[in-house]
């Protein structure tokens, strides 16, 4: 593999191979102050990818320039080109930039662990606490307003991927119908909507993509879920299931929804809709990726077991992407034929999530006062441009409390 470390005509001294083309010079940081500002991020940052993203342009680019622009906007490509969470793959390649795969390594360690943590605790709340009424009742309001948030982010997708593009649109169209009808996502179909988009827009030309998936050994009493102490088949079903959603999402963290839905609540019937929502919501309370989420399904399946082989098994593929494809992808990334594949699988993915919508929707929105819920919460962020997620999603829980303690 291609050291970092020798690419680039003019490179700083003690940068990391970082080459000087930011204004006034990239300026060196230790691996150490790397890590300690992505551990900073994993904790306090909300918003979902596109903000994390914003954040690291903001904080690393602008202000502290320890990256160069040119960094930044080629590890934004790759996020974008490749399947994966974009924030966490950005991260990824901004630490192998500065100390190849054992920066990556770190930066993801250090990028997902707090926001793993914490959502490992609120899913141990919740198996032991989720029957009382108190929490039952934040989530009839949660419910609603993560179906607002969910559809929210799917116009905002249409808006920046389809645009004004007629094949674009037909293939969310159809993929959107076929996510709302079958009430489950269908990989192929994605794959079909990229070759489709491939064929129409440029000249198909051959490529390959690595993945691999590894899986640990732990006790029988970490494997606890809320049906009891799963089976090993159950565990490796897990790791390889989100490992199979981690290959297929691109950009957006709630791009991977309506892959999840399909396979932890009709497949296999890991879950109910309450209980899927109930881990949607978790994860945009909490900071960090939005695809933690799967450490919240994992643990309710099978402890924390579960809980690590899932989210090994949608992290892992896009760490493998960024640390093998990293030092060779600048050749592809303006390839017309990647671009045009990658295109209509997004645009797939928008029709995904709005069929997703749908069908969770139907679960959630169940009475009148879930309906004013999800209007409130769609309206709050259709017109207050920079509200936070985390504190709509808490508000809609505290009114669900009150409805709940007010209501018959």
């Amino acid at each position: 593999m291609t050291s970092p470390s020798t690419r680039g005509t003019s490179v700083a001294p003690g940068t990391g191979g970082l080459a000087a083309t930011a204004p006034g010079g990239v300026l060196p940081c230790t691996l150490r102050e790397l890590l300690g500002y992505f551990v900073r991020l994993g904790s306090f940052g909300f918003g979902g990818p596109i903000a994390l993203a914003g954040h690291m342009q903001r904080d690393l680019v602008d202000e502290r320039r320890w990256f160069s622009k040119q960094d930044y906007a080629q590890g934004l490509a790759l996020a974008q080109l490749s399947p994966g969470p974009l924030a966490a793959q950005l991260a990824m390649y901004l630490g192998w930039v500065r100390a190849g795969g054992v920066g990556a390594t770190l930066v993801a360690a250090a990028f997902i662990f707090p926001s793993f943590v914490m959502v490992l605790g609120l899913s141990v709340l919740y198996v032991h606490f989720g029957g009382l009424a108190w929490m039952q009742g934040a989530f009839y309001g949660i419910g609603a307003a993560v179906i607002a948030v969910i559809s929210r982010s799917a116009v905002k997708l249409v808006g920046k991927t389809v645009a004004k593009d007629g094949l674009l649109w037909a293939i969310l169209a159809v993929n959107g119908l076929v996510t709302a009808w079958t009430e489950r996502e269908i990989i192929w179909l994605f794959a079909l909507s990229g070759t489709v988009a491939l064929l129409f827009k440029a000249q198909p030309r051959p490529s390959s993509r690595p993945a691999a998936l590894a899986l640990g050994v732990a006790p029988p009493w970490v494997f606890q879920g809320l049906a009891g102490v799963a089976s090993w088949p159950t565990l490796y079903r897990v790791a390889t299931y989100f490992g199979e959603a981690g290959v297929f999402v691109f950009g957006s963290g709630l791009a991977i929804v309506p892959f999840l839905r399909g396979g932890v609540v009709g497949q296999f019937h890991w879950l109910n809709d309450r209980q899927f929502l109930d881990a949607v919501a978790v994860a945009m309370i909490t900071p960090g990726p939005v695809v933690i989420t799967v450490a919240f399904i994992g643990y309710l399946v099978a402890g924390l077991g579960g809980a690590l082989a899932a989210g090994l098994g949608v992290f892992l593929p896009c760490y493998l992407f960024v640390v093998l494809l990293a030092p060779h992808y600048r050749r592809y990334a303006e390839n017309r034929s990647v671009k045009a594949f990658v295109n209509g699988v997004t645009a797939a993915a928008c029709g995904a999530i709005s069929g997703a919508a749908f069908v969770l929707g139907r679960r959630a929105i169940v009475d009148v006062a879930t309906f004013v819920i999800f209007i409130v919460a769609l309206a709050l962020l259709v017109v207050v441009k920079k509200l936070p997620e985390p504190v709509l999603i808490l508000g809609a829980g505290a009114a669900g409390l009150m409805l709940r303690a007010t209501g018959p």
